[in-house]
């Protein structure tokens, strides 16, 4: 039996963003939509629109704020926002410098997130985009075609909201994505899964003692099951699937530790131990981390580690730039 705070299961996208405006004021919901936008915009800014599914929690509606997200347009439950949704957020927050979006690579989020463009583009809204694949774990699965965009969506979100802040152009913040995204890596892994509320089951079954290495975010399938493992192990073995999968030519990052829902932050805290202790004895240079729960799967248990090569020293600075945005 699914046991759940709700109301109707099918109300609950909709009340989840009503009691988040009414905790947190500086932003607004617009009216008939599920957008969450900033209320005041900076004029000849570049506004910045993130999105997908609802499930995600904080994200994305959390990383609306001074310095981040103009914009957030929350689909159903493990659902893309529709064009329309996405339309109606491009047009609140340009202010004339145009409207960059941020889409994670799930093949409906692709599709949609690029017909709003066209759509606004036809109205005279300049509008660009950048697809964020940082999920090492598998190339293609369920819901997309090749690498998905899983948590290294947080630093792109940061970063290019501090560029915008900070006056950059469309196209600046064009090609700074663009370089960006090919400096994330993330991967995770689950050990327990998540259950859809409208749906009442988990969306998949693992033992009393089993584990699941690269798990998805709507808990699509990831690359080896086997019995649960130590914090230290589970800290080698995504450490090493990261460098196996990269090639990059500094080792001066950042760290995002993601908690998936229903992991405790003692485990949190544990587990960022070994990988923090492994990535000293391998010679990197950690200088900013993160820890705590920002790109979610519901109530799955389980983590994601990204790592974020710093190979430009101003998205250090960007990354350490001031927002208000209630979950940063």
């Amino acid at each position: 039996m699914m046991k759940k705070i709700l109301n109707n299961p099918s109300d609950v996208v909709t009340e989840m963003l009503a009691g988040f405006v009414q905790i947190h004021e500086d932003v607004q919901l617009l009216k008939d939509t599920h957008v969450i936008a900033r209320r005041t915009t900076q004029d000849g800014k570049v506004a910045i629109i993130s999105g997908g599914g609802s499930g995600h929690e904080p994200a994305h509606a959390g990383f609306v704020g001074d310095g981040l997200l103009d914009a957030a347009v929350c689909g159903q439950v493990f659902t893309s926002p529709t064009p329309d949704q996405i339309l109606a957020a491009i047009k609140a927050v340009h202010t004339g410098a145009g409207v960059f979006l941020i889409i994670k690579n799930y093949s409906g989020d692709c599709m949609n997130f690029e017909m709003a463009k066209d759509l606004a583009e036809m109205e005279g809204i300049d509008v660009d985009f950048v697809i964020v694949n940082d999920d090492v774990a598998v190339f293609d699965s369920s819901f997309t075609e090749g690498r998905r965009g899983v948590a290294g969506t947080l630093f792109m979100h940061k970063v290019l909201g501090a560029a915008a802040k900070n006056g950059a152009r469309l196209t600046d913040i064009k090609a700074l994505a663009d370089n960006v995204v090919t400096h994330l890596a993330s991967v995770g892994f689950a050990i327990s899964p998540a259950t859809v509320p409208e749906v009442g089951k988990p969306g998949f079954e693992l033992s009393a003692t089993e584990m699941e290495f690269g798990i998805g975010i709507h808990g699509e399938p990831g690359y080896r099951r086997e019995e649960l493992k130590s914090s230290r192990e589970i800290a080698v073995e995504l450490l090493d699937k990261l460098e196996e999968e990269t090639s990059w030519s500094s080792k001066k990052v950042a760290v995002l530790f993601n908690g998936m829902g229903a992991t405790p932050l003692m485990e949190q805290y544990v587990f960022a131990n070994d990988v923090l202790t492994l990535l000293e004895e391998r010679g990197y240079e950690v200088v900013y981390k993160k820890l705590g729960n920002y790109m979610t799967a519901i109530d799955m248990a389980g983590m994601s580690l990204t790592l974020f090569e710093l190979a430009d020293a101003q998205w250090l600075d960007y990354l350490n730039q001031h927002t208000d945005a209630p979950a940063w």
